[in-house]
C-alpha cells in the first residue's frame, strides 16, 4: 500500500531555502524525488529510528530529513529538512 508524503511548512521552507542556496540545484531535486518515492512506498525501510520506529531520520545527500510515519492513515510527514554536507 502506498503512503501519502506530506511536508510540514517548516520542512517545505527549509527545502526551498536549501534549493536556493545549493550550488547544484539538480542534486536537491533528485534527492527530493528519491525521498518522496521511498517514503511513499516503504517508509519503515528508510533511515533510522529516533526513539521510536515511527519517528525517523535519513540523509540522502545532499539532504537530511526527519519524518513521522502515521501508519493508521498511511501518511508520512516530513518534519524538518536540511543540507547535509
Amino acid at each position: 500500500m502506498m503512503y501519502s508524503v506530506l511536508w510540514s511548512q517548516k520542512a517545505e521552507d527549509a527545502l526551498a531555502e536549501s534549493w536556493l542556496d545549493a550550488s547544484n540545484r539538480n542534486s536537491i531535486s533528485i534527492a527530493t524525488a528519491f525521498i518522496e518515492t521511498a517514503l511513499g512506498q516503504r517508509p519503515f525501510r528508510v533511515g533510522n529510528p529516533l526513539g521510536s520506529s515511527v519517528n525517523r531520520h535519513v540523509v540522502i545527500p545532499p539532504l537530511g530529513i526527519v519524518f513521522d510515519i502515521i501508519e493508521d492513515d498511511k501518511k508520512v510527514i516530513v518534519q524538518s529538512c536540511w543540507l547535509a554536507g
